[in-house]
């Protein structure tokens, strides 16, 4: 085989693996999102406060609500992969049923 065809594998491998990469990544914006909001929520001062957080409730301050909002932001990929499920659970639903 030859070198340059090694190579357009070698690359070709790489870009799979890169598209693979960036999906995971762009469906982890929101959850990490949402576990930053919660814990500022839960924490606003201090970083020993959330282990001791029952005594002082949640606060929504600034940073919480920036979370909360980058968390509703970053959501389309999430909300993309449920309505792909949806129509492909619905259509072969459909093909399931005789007419």
């Amino acid at each position: 085989m030859e070198t340059t065809a090694i190579f357009a594998m070698d690359r070709a491998r790489r870009a799979c693996s890169a598209r693979r990469a960036s999906h995971g990544l762009h469906l982890a914006a929101t959850p990490v999102f949402a576990a930053m909001a919660l814990a500022t929520a839960i924490a606003p001062g201090a970083p020993m406060d959330v282990l001791c957080s029952a005594s002082h409730g949640l606060t929504l301050g600034g940073m919480t609500a920036m979370y909360g909002l980058m968390s509703a932001f970053h959501a389309g990929p999430w909300l993309r992969m449920l309505a792909a499920r949806k129509r492909k659970r619905d259509s072969a639903g459909r093909a399931a049923i005789p007419d």
